[in-house]
């Protein structure tokens, strides 16, 4: 099974491209334009990814990705998600927010994560490494810790994610990682058993697509790293 095989669906979703910027900065941006979209629903300009100290992220508007064919409704809640899977350490802190509530925090909202370990495989059946659900407090914030995924199938590397914050909405995308990153991380066991791509990323359209808006703001974070990242949603 290929990723590819699973068509994005039709609903968008609000997408704030954070950083570690606070809610309070969150709100003043979605009161300000979003970035505007092409004839083709691609965005016409670059988004930042990574705001500066002070300054105030944009409202990002993206199409929700599909879910592939990896995902299992495990709702595994837990924060560490490794069961033993090797690899650099990667903590993921996310923040959901509700864009059409001036972009209030989102309380009690299900996240799930799920992605491919080392060696490019996922989870199936009875398995349940490198998945899990976290419930957002009352900041709306969750933490994971896994690992940085490692290639497949010709795709960029990612995380995929679903927010559920009832049980008749979703919202699902993915994450993805800076292509020089990637090419140190790869260097470094246990990702060294397999030989790594050359261009992690620029090979998927998917990425060249929403990358700009979906690439994680990574910080080293002792052995591995860290990043952190707000998703608004509609």
């Amino acid at each position: 099974m290929t990723e590819n095989g699973s068509s994005p669906t039709s609903r968008r979703a609000l997408l704030l491209a954070a950083g570690s910027v606070g809610v309070t900065a969150l709100t003043a941006a979605c009161a300000g334009p979003a970035t505007t979209r092409g004839a083709a629903g691609q965005p016409s300009a670059s988004p930042t990814v990574a705001p500066s100290p002070g300054s105030t992220p944009a409202c990002v508007l993206a199409v929700e990705a599909g879910a592939g064919p990896y995902y299992l409704d495990l709702d595994r809640v837990r924060s560490d998600i490794t069961e033993g899977r090797k690899g650099v350490p990667f903590r993921l802190d996310l923040t959901v927010v509700r864009v059409s509530a001036g972009c209030r925090p989102l309380t009690d909202a299900a996240v799930d994560i799920w992605h491919a370990d080392a060696a490019g495989v996922y989870s199936t059946g009875a398995a349940s490494f490198l998945r899990g659900t976290q419930v957002t407090d009352g900041a709306g914030r969750g933490t994971f810790r896994t690992i940085v995924p490692g290639w497949y199938a010709g795709l960029a590397p990612h995380i995929h994610f679903k927010v559920r914050p009832d049980r008749g909405t979703e919202t699902t995308s993915q994450f993805f990682f800076p292509e020089d990153l990637l090419v140190q991380v790869y260097a470094r066991p246990p990702y060294t058993e397999r030989r790594a791509p050359k261009h992690p990323n620029a090979r998927d359209s998917r990425y060249r697509a929403a990358g700009a808006a979906m690439t994680l703001p990574l910080v080293p974070d002792g052995a591995g790293y860290r990043a952190a990242y707000t998703v608004g949603i509609a």
